[in-house]
């Protein structure tokens, strides 16, 4: 990218270009150069609106420096973050290092840790409720002519608590999802 029209690109330009060669940044895309200039200018619109901002609420007619160091100053503060202090680091280090890590499984492949530890198990449980064969067979319409109308009518709340029992004890199922394939 060095030397290609340097003579014809903007004030602007040239100031990126020397900043990315002082930085050990010698072959780029144009397209870089044209991004930290929208970059740029995009910083300076805003820092420009909030000087602004601040000078018409002190009542100024015209922006001064200390409007204009306002603006940084809280574009720094609220858009940048500092990262912790190194002692902060170290101590948080230390106290997450004093848990040992989990048992590994051995075997082929990748050594993964046990299944409890792990996110791999299925995050979900199915409730099927049991179903009870009938040991006595389906009466049809010639059975219940034959039989006693007032017998049967006893018969039948007992068969339906007993087979309504079993089933009000849920049984969990679960399964691992497998992916779709494309």
């Amino acid at each position: 990218m060095a030397g290609e029209g340097e003579e014809d690109l903007p004030r602007d330009a040239k100031i990126v270009k020397s900043l990315l060669k002082s930085m050990g940044v010698e072959d780029y895309e144009p397209r870089v150069m044209h991004q930290f200039l929208e970059l740029w200018y995009r910083y300076v619109v805003e820092v420009l609106t909030d000087a602004q901002v601040y000078s018409e609420h002190a009542s100024k007619s015209t922006i001064d420096c200390d409007d204009v160091k306002l603006a940084i100053q809280s574009k720094v503060n609220f858009s940048f973050s500092q990262p912790p202090p190194r002692e902060v680091l170290l101590e948080l280090a230390a106290s997450r290092n004093k848990i040992p890590l989990p048992k590994s499984i051995a075997g082929p492949g990748v050594p993964l840790p046990p299944e409890q530890d792990t996110l791999l198990s299925p995050n979900y449980q199915l409730v099927i409720p049991k179903k009870t064969a009938s040991t006595e067979p389906e009466e049809t319409e010639d059975d219940e002519e034959m039989t006693d109308p007032a017998q049967s009518s006893q018969e039948q709340p007992q068969q339906q608590q007993t087979s309504e029992l079993p089933s009000q004890t849920p049984q969990r199922v679960s399964f691992p999802l497998s992916r779709r394939p494309k």
